[in-house]
């Protein structure tokens, strides 16, 4: 039987059709994948995200065992301050993409994706090791609200909450009623957001009270729209143990001057060989849409495959991501899709393939 999150029968009740979704019930969409999307995009959008997984490191040598754990610098994160970073194996394969926060100086908070909850959990508790950590896994105690779109700060603010001032990748705590929330100015759709991580009964009431306000609730449809044209991976698309970082162009996220992590010496060696694949964003010349799996030619080799595709609502064209040989991955690169037995014409593209305007900065990615 699947999970369900804190906020199962708000969904039913503003008419969500429901989903499986790596073993959680969610809503993919309320109304229309295209309206909510252009709810985030021109005005704020709200997400039940409490699939999500939370972890908590703590101990005295919890800075260098997570150093050593992921390929970002934890050394640029001070106490109040996220960044994104990977977990890779020895191979440099992507075990999972994730944000860490820094509660203080020996305390941390990772965000995980859900498919991946067990398997992180598992990896990391199996890399202590005698050192003084302690591996929590927070996430049955955690639901999570993401509130994103350009006026996502002003309707959070109607509801008491001061974070109109909240730097990106920064997080306080607040009150809502009687619940105690950590809101953190992140996101996953390419808009400036929030996320509120707090316990089910307050994130019951934050989500009646944000529908009061007109803001829309969104299912997984229309986030995943939203991060594909903001050019966010997905794990299990975009990345996978089989991928490392580098071939999702991730680089800016692999410090290799930090120090030794796991998965170094195998990502160094292929930075600098040159990966020999790129994960690129492909155009169609025409209307077909591009889909997960199908196979990308150039002339009759075929150099790789689609990860992610859609129609884009804000463009209102075809899109996609595609991993293929590096010698294929040049902006202005002619290539062919192959949909259902025929090949459409491709063309990379430069990425994103959508940026907001630049009044506030804010993604779901930071170095």
């Amino acid at each position: 039987m699947e999970k369900r999150t804190p906020l199962y029968d708000l969904h039913l009740r503003f008419g969500a059709r429901m989903v499986e979704f790596h073993g959680w019930e969610m809503p993919v969409q309320y109304t229309s994948i295209r309206d909510e999307h252009r709810a985030v995009r021109m005005d704020v959008g709200m997400f039940d995200v409490s699939h999500m997984g939370e972890i908590e490191v703590s101990g005295s040598d919890s800075f260098l065992f997570l150093q050593h754990l992921l390929t970002n610098d934890l050394a640029r994160l001070r106490p109040g301050r996220a960044l994104y970073t990977l977990m890779t194996d020895q191979r440099g394969g992507t075990l999972d993409d994730l944000l860490v926060y820094r509660l203080d100086d020996n305390r941390f908070w990772l965000v995980v994706n859900a498919a991946n909850r067990d398997t992180d959990v598992a990896w990391i508790r199996s890399h202590v090791d005698g050192a003084d950590v302690t591996v929590t896994d927070r996430s049955d105690e955690v639901a999570l609200l993401a509130v994103q779109g350009p006026h996502a700060a002003s309707r959070l603010e109607s509801l008491g909450l001061s974070v109109g001032s909240l730097r990106p990748f920064s997080f306080t705590s607040a009150r809502f009623q009687e619940g105690e929330i950590m809101v953190s100015r992140t996101g996953y759709t390419g808009e400036d957001g929030f996320e509120l991580y707090t316990d089910g009964e307050t994130a019951r009431k934050l989500f009646e009270a944000l529908y009061s306000l007109g803001v829309t609730p969104c299912g997984l449809g229309a986030r995943d729209t939203l991060r594909l044209e903001a050019c966010l991976p997905l794990y299990g698309q975009e990345l996978r143990r089989d991928v490392t970082p580098l071939e999702a162009s991730l680089a800016p996220f692999v410090k290799f001057d930090k120090g030794d992590f796991i998965g170094r010496e195998a990502l160094l060696s292929q930075a600098e060989a040159g990966p020999r694949r790129r994960l690129v964003g492909v155009e169609m010349a025409d209307r077909a849409i591009p889909r997960t799996g199908y196979a990308v030619f150039r002339g009759e080799q075929r150099v790789g495959e689609i990860t992610s595709g859609t129609l884009s609502p804000t463009l209102e064209r075809p899109i996609g991501l595609a991993l293929v040989n590096a010698s294929a991955a040049v902006v202005g690169e002619t290539l062919e899709v192959e949909i259902r037995g025929k090949r459409h014409v491709a063309r990379v593209v430069p990425t994103p393939f959508y940026r907001r305007p630049k009044v506030s900065s804010s993604s779901a990615k930071e170095e």
